[in-house]
């Protein structure tokens, strides 16, 4: 079966996207139960904010990272 030379990209590049909105509905739905259980409206802090960025930053680098397939 032959495919072709950019359909594995765009078959990444869609993985990708659907995964990185599946993570952020969950972000907010936990934000929005966090919320809710304090009785108070949605807020995040400077601190909360940067720290989350942060991990995001880490993560992406992680990633990146991965070594390739052939280079175990």
């Amino acid at each position: 079966m032959q495919t072709r030379t950019g359909n594995w990209k765009t078959t990444a590049i869609v993985v990708g996207a659907v995964a990185g909105a599946l993570t952020g509905v969950a972000a907010a739905l936990m934000l929005v139960r966090r919320s809710e259980r304090s009785g108070e409206s949605l807020s995040v802090s400077t601190g909360e904010g940067l720290r989350l960025g942060l991990l995001v930053i880490g993560l992406l680098r992680e990633v990146a990272a991965l070594p390739d397939r052939g280079e175990s």
